[in-house]
């Protein structure tokens, strides 16, 4: 086998896209449930790996290179272990734009999976705060991470939005490159080298948000000012959104249709 071409990968991609769009309810919840996981646990490791850096203003930008070189995985295991992943399915635009499934089955399969990914986050979140971890050198993870749900928040709406395209831009890049490798290991390293950027650059990721403000949420109780369930959803979650559908389904999936489809 060898390395798919760029038109190679965008029929994969289309293809890929009717199986997710045709894919059952139950199946689409489990996967995302999965996913939503996979991604939070991802975001949990990559605060313990970092929070010393991120508690210091000098030492930030050490904390955030840190962090993305362990949140890769996440993406890593939905890819290889097949979850169903909100902002890698931003790339199923190919398929409707092709003719091949219609925009009612691509939303159908946003919205199942978009609630699943914030279920599986979620619950991981509270698996987390609720384990004790969040007390790891005298709270100060605790502190980091309310600290970095409420920097979260705190962004202004556009902001948020332009975060959000640059995240899913990159993480739709790396689904592109994963889906053209011909291995294992091509696979990871496509994966890894754009999810370690998106995240040393400081971009806004949806699901992983789902993880990182919930978990800060819980580990507040209430205590910071600002940081709620609906700061949360209006603030970060609607715009970040919007952006990584605008990232990963026009500047990935209908940049790559435009650039490389052919007409018979």
């Amino acid at each position: 086998m060898k390395h798919l071409t760029a038109t190679e990968t965008l029929e994969v991609t289309i293809n890929n896209g009717i199986a997710k769009a045709e894919g059952n309810v139950k199946k689409l919840v489990i996967l995302g449930l999965l996913a939503g996981a996979f991604i939070a646990l991802a975001g949990a490791g990559s605060n313990m790996a970092a929070f010393h850096f991120f508690a210091d203003p000098d030492t930030v930008g050490i904390g955030k290179m840190l962090a993305g070189l362990v949140f890769a995985a996440g993406l890593i295991m939905v890819i290889l272990a097949g979850g169903e992943l909100f902002t890698g399915n931003c790339l199923m635009v190919t398929s409707v734009i092709d003719g091949k499934i219609t925009w009612s089955k691509m939303l159908r399969n946003w919205v199942v999976v978009y609630i699943a990914n914030f279920a599986g986050s979620v619950i991981v979140a509270w698996l987390v705060t609720s384990s004790g971890l969040m007390n790891t050198d005298n709270g100060l993870l605790g502190t980091v991470t309310a600290n970095i749900a409420l920097a979260k928040v705190s962004l202004p709406f556009g902001r948020a939005i332009i975060l959000g395209i640059l995240c899913n831009f990159l993480v739709c890049i790396a689904v592109w490159m994963a889906t053209a490798a011909d291995s294992t290991v091509g696979k990871v390293f496509c994966i890894f080298f754009p999810i370690w950027l998106f995240v040393a650059s400081g971009y806004e990721h949806s699901i992983a948000n789902m993880y990182f403000i919930s978990a800060g949420i819980f580990v507040a109780k209430g205590s910071v000012a600002g940081l709620t369930w609906g700061s949360f959803l209006l603030n970060n979650l609607l715009p970040v959104t919007i952006g990584n559908i605008i990232g990963g389904s026009v500047l990935v999936g209908c940049a790559f249709y435009a650039a490389v489809k052919t007409r018979k």
